[in-house]
């Protein structure tokens, strides 16, 4: 496996995006750390037709058959499992993305608060140097939102709202979700077929 990124799902709207770069991450033979949280339960069952389990073991058991992830692919922990690797800035992924990401969860991000493994493992990725992604899926955005998305961004992070583009000429749903998780495979460098490019022939 070329990299390890971390992915992370939060209660706000946009499970569908995470599913799917958790997917395409598995299938460009990535090792994946997942974790989630409670609120992401909730919203996974309203949004999809995934039922995340409370216990990580059989969330794994789960998504490695439904994805076909490779052996020892795909790790999941709880959001307290602080024994987990990506707590600690001596193993760190080599990316991290947070989507969806709450606003909750940017302002924890924002302000160093680091009381869940979410948190802290964006903590670990910022001050190692590792590449940071928060997916946000707000509107419309405070000026609290804004400015928490501005500290994150000068202390390294990338903001990526989920804006999907329309010049594809999107013929559904999973189009618009795939226009989306194909920038977030950009900002990590992970070759994909997802959508045409702009000026492709």
């Amino acid at each position: 496996m070329s990299k390890t990124v971390a992915v992370a799902f939060t209660g706000a709207s946009g499970l569908p995006y995470g599913l799917r770069l958790l997917e395409c991450l598995l299938a460009a033979d990535v090792r994946v750390w997942l974790t989630y949280s409670p609120a992401a339960q909730l919203v996974a069952k309203q949004e999809t037709d995934l039922v995340l389990p409370v216990q990580p073991r059989e969330t794994q058991r789960l998504l490695v058959q439904r994805f076909g992830a490779g052996d020892g692919q795909l790790a999941v922990f709880g959001v307290q499992d602080w024994n987990a690797p990506l707590a600690s800035g001596s193993n760190p992924p080599d990316a991290y993305v947070i989507c969806p990401c709450t606003m909750g969860t940017l302002a924890k991000v924002a302000s160093g608060l680091a009381d869940d493994l979410i948190a802290r493992a964006a903590d670990v990725v910022l001050k190692e140097g590792r590449k940071l992604i928060l997916v946000p899926r707000e509107t419309p955005l405070s000026a609290i939102h804004l400015e928490n998305m501005l500290s994150v961004v000068r202390a390294g992070g990338v903001i990526l709202p989920p804006s999907p583009g329309f010049y594809h000429h999107p013929q559904g749903v999973q189009d618009l979700v795939d226009f989306v998780v194909a920038r977030i495979l950009d900002q990590l460098g992970i070759e994909h077929q997802l959508v045409r490019r702009w000026g492709a022939d």
